[in-house]
């Protein structure tokens, strides 16, 4: 028998992007903005409550605390700060989850703080440590990380995510948002997402993610969601 391919669909959300609602009907898991980098408390309760709705999994997008750079700028902080930072936004949506009759299942860092963890093995620690500290969290980020040996370390489930709309470049990294075609159109991102299901870039990843933010994300997840299904992928949350 063919093996069964089985994949989660991702996508950030309560960054007061118009695609929420839409996406959310759409993905089986939801990375919600736990307020450092965009979101609050109402926005939180909002976006659980639709999550639990629609059967969607719910994940703590941690960041650093960068509202004006939105996440997305490197910045010095020692990685105890780092901890707890993690562990107060994990706890602000532990609390808005719980409000609605959710629960939070997994944490994936956001923007600069992902990339960081992704090769800094003490700041992928403190993040780790958060997690663990608030119960037995998945880790989802990128593949061969050091936040996901950390992960593995602590005995927490790792999960290797790939990106539909972000380009990749030639050496397997992403190609930074600063420069030209960084973002793919939906097309590129729907042929991307399918080869990333069957293995053929990136290595073996559980999880794709399509980013709230990009443009006409809610269609693109629409199209995302439809090859995969057309190719018998399974879309499963995997917390």
């Amino acid at each position: 028998m063919p093996r069964v391919v089985v994949v989660d669909l991702n996508a950030d959300v309560g960054e007061g992007f118009d695609a929420d609602s839409a996406l959310l009907e759409l993905v089986t898991s939801a990375n919600v903005a736990c307020g450092f980098h965009a979101g609050d408390a109402q926005t939180m309760r909002a976006v659980c409550k639709a999550a639990v709705t629609a059967g969607v999994s719910i994940g703590a997008h941690v960041s650093y605390r960068d509202r004006d750079g939105f996440g997305r700028r490197a910045l010095s902080v020692d990685a105890v700060t780092v901890a707890a930072d993690v562990a107060e936004q994990i706890e602000a949506l532990q609390a808005a989850a719980a409000s609605v009759g959710g629960r939070v299942g997994f944490v994936k860092p956001h923007g600069a703080l992902y990339h960081r963890a992704s090769s800094d093995p003490e700041c992928a620690a403190a993040i780790v440590a958060a997690a663990a500290g608030a119960g037995t969290l998945a880790i989802l980020g990128w593949p061969g990380s050091a936040l996901l040996a950390r992960a593995r370390d602590a005995c927490l489930p790792a999960v290797a995510e790939g990106f539909a709309d972000r380009a990749y470049a030639p050496d397997g990294t992403l190609v930074p948002r600063t420069e030209p075609g960084s973002m793919l159109g939906a097309d590129a991102a729907v042929r991307q997402a399918l080869a990333l299901a069957e293995g053929r870039l990136g290595g073996e990843v559980r999880s794709i993610c399509v980013h709230g933010d990009s443009a006409g994300a809610a269609a693109l997840a629409a199209g995302v969601r439809d090859v995969l299904v057309a190719a018998h992928v399974e879309l499963r949350a995997f917390a």
